[in-house]
């Protein structure tokens, strides 16, 4: 049987919380109380059954030794060989469970969301098809009871999205997103196709935890702030102050340019929300590209550069090309129930970092790639 990563660290940290536990002013901050009471309780169960599955090995083995012992009582081995299989099945559940309480949990799984779909190849189709992921996704985070704040967006002339910026808050917005980002391509017969002809466009989606200001510090020497008059649709509604805002970031060069509202102040804030969040995620980026240069995968990635999922109206298919994963649900998929999808991308992300855990290998399935898909 397979040794399980050493539980010494995780009884380490347990001894430091129940320290922290002790102090006197420990209920003075209620937040840190209750995150802190929460990972104890976590600990606890991780080193309870950590000692359960020690127990279980000892019984398993017992039992192996005793049906292998011919001065045993015939019936004594016949009882001990017909508990093994329960013993194993129970070791193997509780095996499973500690190696999943051992995974470090991402420390922006709990965070908002700002999401920015983009227009890629195929023209006015491509926009869209943004239009109709924005969609997609507005109607899952109705169904979860998040909210959507628009940020920035730029349309098309034939009512697509060549950029739409939005913030989604709720609970566990970035856990359930993040394996969203990178390439999508659809593959229809766009409405303006008289010949009938199968088009195919790509479009990007990022997904980036919300940052705030005490998880990037931004010195205002590194940005160029410059404003202008915001376009508008005309009549009463257009905007004749100078309220549109582009942000850049000097030492990395990202822009950020925000025009939806007609106040400068909330463009700017809102502009800053989104630089600060697509720095954090570049500083995330960078640190777990240092991780994969010795264990390469795609999933939660974030590779924009990467085909993710295709979109195949013609045969009612959407297929996950990281998990090997195929969906005859078109239809529904693009009503914003995505929640399969989403939950085979998690099970595979768990069993990576189960493999990484215990040193072995993970191979995702992986879709064909080839021009069907």
């Amino acid at each position: 049987m397979d040794e399980l990563p050493s539980i010494a660290p995780f009884q380490r940290r347990l001894g430091e919380l129940a320290a922290q536990m002790a102090e006197p002013s420990f209920y003075t901050n209620p937040r840190r109380a209750a995150d802190v009471t929460r990972e104890h309780q976590k600990l606890l169960q991780l080193v309870g059954e950590h000692d359960l599955h020690t127990r279980l090995e000892r019984e398993i083995i017992e039992a192996v030794d005793f049906g292998k012992d011919a001065a045993t009582d015939p019936e004594l081995r016949e009882l001990a060989a017909a508990e093994l299989p329960e013993l194993e099945r129970r070791g193997a559940e509780l095996r499973r469970s500690i190696l999943l309480a051992m995974i470090p949990p991402d420390p922006t799984d709990s965070r908002n969301t700002v999401m920015e779909i983009r227009a890629g190849t195929g023209g006015d189709e491509a926009t869209l098809f943004a239009a109709d992921l924005f969609r997609l996704y507005s109607k899952y985070a109705d169904s979860r009871g998040w909210k959507i704040q628009p940020m920035s967006s730029s349309s098309s002339e034939r009512g697509g999205y060549k950029e739409v910026i939005f913030l989604i808050t709720g609970t566990d917005v970035y856990k359930q997103l993040k394996f969203e980002s990178g390439v999508h391509r659809v593959k229809r017969v766009p409405v303006t196709e008289a010949s009938g002809r199968i088009h195919t466009s790509t479009v990007t989606v990022a997904v980036l935890p919300e940052a705030e200001e005490v998880d990037v510090q931004i010195d205002p020497q590194d940005l160029d702030i410059t404003v202008a008059r915001a376009s508008g649709p005309g009549g009463q509604g257009v905007n004749t102050t100078d309220s549109a805002v582009q942000i850049q970031h000097k030492p990395t060069g990202l822009i950020v340019t925000c025009a939806d509202e007609r106040s400068q102040l909330k463009n700017k804030a809102k502009a800053l929300t989104v630089l600060r969040s697509r720095l954090l995620k570049r500083r995330e980026d960078e640190e777990r590209a240092k991780y994969a240069a010795t264990r390469r995968s795609q999933i939660g990635s974030g590779d924009r550069s990467e085909r993710i999922r295709t979109y195949h109206y013609l045969q009612n298919r959407v297929t996950e090309h990281r998990i090997g994963l195929t969906l005859y649900t078109l239809p529904q998929v693009m009503e914003g129930n995505i929640d399969v999808i989403i939950t085979a991308l998690q099970k595979a992300d768990y069993e990576e970092k189960l493999a990484a855990l215990t040193g072995q290998v993970y191979l995702p399935a992986r879709a064909a790639a080839n021009d069907e898909d």
